[in-house]
């Protein structure tokens, strides 16, 4: 007979080990450098596409409109 899995809830807390942000860069100062990064693909660009940022309630609200208005190629 096969071993048969179980499932078990999370637990309500859990404590996560991610590095905590510790340096304040402008928006400014920062895109150039990504710009140039992604422009020509820099691989040490991809190894922190999963990381998270923190961002302003009015940019991410800019952001997320930009997202929903671009227009589509057609």
């Amino acid at each position: 007979m096969p071993p048969r899995l179980r499932v078990f809830p999370a637990p309500e807390s859990v404590e996560v080990d991610a590095p905590t942000a510790t340096v304040r860069v402008s928006l400014g100062a920062l895109l150039p450098l990504l710009t140039l990064a992604h422009r020509h693909n820099y691989l040490w660009l991809q190894d922190f596409l999963d990381d998270e940022v923190c961002v302003t309630p009015d940019l991410y609200e800019v952001l997320r409109s930009f997202g929903c208005q671009r227009p589509t190629a057609g």
